[in-house]
């Protein structure tokens, strides 16, 4: 006899986490560059497609299917007998539910191999993740495999699905290699922001409400007291340790930033939502306040450091929000589990070390195996259908590129508080200070930047220059590409400055130095130190002579 309260729990947490799928589409796309969010929908939209019938194959099978230390069984299209599962929901409602979890823990990967990666090569390897790579872990875990008999306690996935697609997503990304502007020559990094913050903010607000279904749904039941117990607690400590992660990281980052940082915020609440995943059920409300808090300051931490010391270019904090908090929070279960629904409590409550050492163990075992599984994996997709996609893909963007997508925001105007126009390489280091070394595309891509104001003298208009407010220096275009002159000349109509090409340089400053209207003046030029962006600098009259290159 099905339990009806019990279907209808696990069926509103499916849904819940189904929705998750919106959470990370957007909160991906808004911390990316508005260039690459067609294709950023795209993949949060087949991750989901493609596992979806690939765990109906025979990812369930291995994870389900039968009780091995390795393996549940081969069952394609789950034809087999699965009443040792003791289910007291319909098999076809639980089956619903972990495809999925199976399709976040493929989402996870999305994200910190933005903006660079080859599409059809993503769909290849979001397959083999439902395919083969969560489904065996998770029989470790889940599926009375050899770690959950040996008391590994993941109550709903900070090692199963989290922890296992972070480790996924930080060897992709440093497979991949950093997006081109991301480090400069001396190995610093360099901020990308995102084009919406906005976006951002709504799918981690989406993301929270819908780990109730993932957390508080993983008890797959509400028919007794217990159970109905249990779920409260759940939920509860869920909210906690996230609304304390947050707090922590707006604070930490305030102290150590000097301003509250916005999107470090946001990845602090996923933070916490992902370190208690695992404790849940066996911690107190007091073990989710410390585990949401030191969520809140590792999240940070990580980023640093895979910023700054190991070089991995993460545009969204995947690694930092799933791996780093994966890890910790299943660590968390050997240090404040209380010994509810755990083989022994955990160190802090009097349990010693044997709960934490099975974690411990748990955690390396399916890190090695996720590494070296998708390492081969990665490695095939390379040699056939490319990881990464062309440099000049990238600079233009994917969504042109690979879905022939010309923007995903036909009809709004995409603008910025500074310089009221937003050009898909904002922000960006195009990797080449060598105007003579760049490619065309480098050369067209470069970002222009609207002048400041800048106080002067009024003049006439001569030979192609305005005096005073602003004077656009025509050395630029004497340079031969024909990419870097239509650039240019962009950006004069821009300025509303003359475009003309040609000039007597020498001509230009005879007159402008014997024009008495501008003598002891100062004017602003424009001019590119390098491909990355435009500099409007402002210098006195007299200091046209060395940018123009005439002796004295």
């Amino acid at each position: 006899m099905f339990s009806s309260v019990n279907t209808c729990w696990t069926l509103v947490g499916a849904f819940l986490v189904y929705f998750m799928q919106a959470g990370f589409a957007l909160c991906e796309a808004g911390f990316t560059r508005a260039k690459n969010t067609g294709n950023i929908l795209m993949k949060n939209m087949m991750d989901f497609c493609i596992g979806t019938p690939c765990y109906w194959l025979i990812g369930f099978g291995l994870m389900f299917g039968g009780t091995g230390a390795l393996i549940g069984g081969f069952d394609p299209f789950i034809q087999g007998d699965y009443s040792h599962l003791g289910l007291d929901i319909p098999l076809w409602v639980y089956i619903v539910f972990q495809t999925v979890f199976c399709a976040t823990a493929a989402t996870i990967v999305s994200g910190s191999m933005a903006e660079r990666t080859n599409f059809k090569a993503y769909c290849v390897y979001s397959a083999a993740i439902s395919l083969v790579v969560y489904p065996i872990c998770g029989h470790w875990m889940w599926g009375g495999g050899w770690l959950q008999s040996m008391g590994f306690h993941d109550f709903a996935g900070s090692a199963a699905v989290h922890n296992v697609g972070g480790v996924i997503a930080l060897l992709g990304a440093w497979m991949l290699g950093p997006r081109i502007g991301k480090y400069d020559k001396s190995g610093n990094p360099h901020a990308i922001p995102g084009h919406n913050l906005t976006a951002g903010a709504l799918g981690v607000f989406i993301l929270w409400f819908c780990w109730f279904g993932f957390n508080g749904g993983s008890s797959l039941s509400l028919s007794t007291d217990a159970t109905m117990t249990l779920t409260g607690l759940v939920c509860f400590n869920t909210n906690l340790a996230a609304a304390v992660a947050t707090c922590v990281t707006m604070i930490f980052t305030w102290l150590r930033y000097g301003k509250p940082d916005v999107s470090m915020t946001l990845n602090g609440s996923l933070a916490g939502l992902v370190a208690i995943t695992a404790g849940c059920d066996t911690v107190s409300p007091f073990g989710a306040f410390f585990i949401g808090f030191v969520a809140g300051i590792l999240v940070v931490l990580s980023v640093e450091f895979f910023d700054k010391i190991a070089k991995v270019d993460d545009p969204v904090g995947a690694v930092s929000v799933h791996f780093a908090n994966g890890v910790w929070g299943t660590i968390a279960v050997g240090l404040f589990s209380t010994g509810s629904n755990t083989a022994h409590a955990g160190l802090f409550y009097g349990g010693g070390l044997a709960q934490l050492g099975t974690q411990l163990l748990g955690l390396v075992c399916v890190d090695v195996y996720v590494v070296v599984v998708m390492f081969i994996i990665f490695k095939i997709i390379d040699k056939t259908l490319g990881l990464r996609v062309p440099a000049e893909v990238e600079i233009d963007g994917l969504d042109i590129h690979e879905h022939g997508l010309a923007s995903a925001y036909a009809g709004f105007a995409i603008s910025d508080a500074n310089s009221a126009a937003m050009t898909p390489n904002e922000n960006t280091d195009l990797g080449e200070d060598d105007v003579t070394k760049a490619s065309a595309k480098q050369m067209d891509a470069a970002v222009p930047v609207v002048r400041e104001p800048v106080k002067g003298i009024k003049g006439r208009r001569t030979t192609g220059l305005f005096h005073g407010e602003c004077v656009a220096l025509g050395m630029l275009p004497m340079i031969e590409s024909k990419a870097l002159q239509k650039r240019v000349r962009g950006v004069y109509r821009r300025l509303g400055l003359p475009t003309r090409t040609a000039y007597d340089k020498e001509k230009v400053l005879a007159e402008m130095l014997h024009d008495k209207k501008a003598q002891g003046g100062q004017i602003t030029v424009i001019k590119v130190p390098g491909l990355g962006c435009w500099r409007a600098e402002t210098i006195p009259v007299e200091g046209l002579r060395p940018l123009l290159g005439v002796e004295e």
